[in-house]
């Protein structure tokens, strides 16, 4: 009697282990996709999709409106806590505001950069700026970037050249040559806003930003500068239309979206100091 109590007994306790191991049994398919489901970080899904987008040159070789829908789609979502940063408050000691300081001044405020990654195909960085900080109006030959406010509000002025190409032989001292622009846009971008794009030919490719308030810009630049690649920065001014417009025809539009455009130097007195990234780390 014993031993057939003892039989029951051992069937029950095997029944009872498989039915325990039953229940923490995972199948290795859902367990693949509980461990894909560990969010990753924004910055490093970003890091991917524009690994996956860009090549050297640029966009590949046949761009489709897709992958420019998904990076937006991912900007979009970005907050100054993706990226390691906090928003700042309005500067009250200053309290000049947008309008109430010369050129000369609002360039006297120190502009952080920050940089993410940088590889041949794209950059991807960090500008903070200051009240009043300005970056002067410059150019991104053969780029497409990809520009997203974090935080604050800021002016961008920003203009396409006339194509085909009309320049005219400027009497201004140290400005030989200028070459009409038409504006693209001449707006305030607060957060949160959508991303903004500028092309190699559209979009804004030359583009001037003024912080109205402390502000933070999140920029991914494809492909990145390189000088010796044809791929410089250069700075310009902008005169008013009416300064050299006799003789100028324009097709479309007013003269006030127009302006003609002036190589300079790199101004001296544009102060950026670099910074230490501090936001999620990405994995290359």
């Amino acid at each position: 009697m014993f031993s057939e109590i003892q039989k029951v007994t051992d069937k029950a306790m095997v029944f009872l282990q498989k039915k325990a191991l039953s229940a923490l049994y995972i199948p290795k398919q859902k367990l693949h996709m509980a461990m894909n489901n560990t969010t990753a970080p924004k910055v490093q899904l970003l890091y991917d999709l524009c690994k996956t987008t860009f090549t050297p040159s640029g966009l590949s070789s046949s761009p489709s409106p897709q992958p420019i829908h998904k990076l937006c789609s991912l900007l979009d979502t970005f907050g100054p806590a993706d990226v390691g940063l906090k928003e700042e408050s309005p500067d009250d000691d200053r309290g000049h505001g947008f309008f109430g300081l010369n050129r000369v001044t609002r360039w006297a405020q120190p502009i952080t950069y920050l940089d993410i990654h940088e590889c041949d195909s794209f950059t991807m960085c960090i500008f903070c700026f200051p009240t009043s900080s300005v970056i002067p109006l410059h150019d991104h030959p053969g780029m497409t970037v990809f520009s997203k406010v974090l935080y604050g509000s800021m002016h961008v002025k920003a203009y396409d050249w006339v194509e085909p190409s009309c320049i005219k032989e400027s009497q201004e001292p140290g400005c030989p040559q200028v070459r009409l622009a038409r504006l693209a846009a001449d707006k305030v971008l607060t957060a949160p806003c959508g991303t903004s794009i500028l092309y190699p030919k559209t979009g804004g490719n030359l583009h001037c930003f003024t912080a109205v308030t402390p502000c933070a810009v999140l920029d991914v630049l494809a492909p990145p500068y390189r000088e010796d690649l044809g791929r410089k920065c250069t700075y310009y001014v902008d005169y008013p239309y009416s300064a050299f417009g006799n003789g100028a025809q324009i097709s479309n539009g007013k003269e006030e979206e127009y302006a003609w455009l002036a190589e300079i130097e790199t101004p001296d007195d544009l102060y950026m100091r670099s910074g230490v990234y501090v936001g999620p780390s990405i994995r290359v």
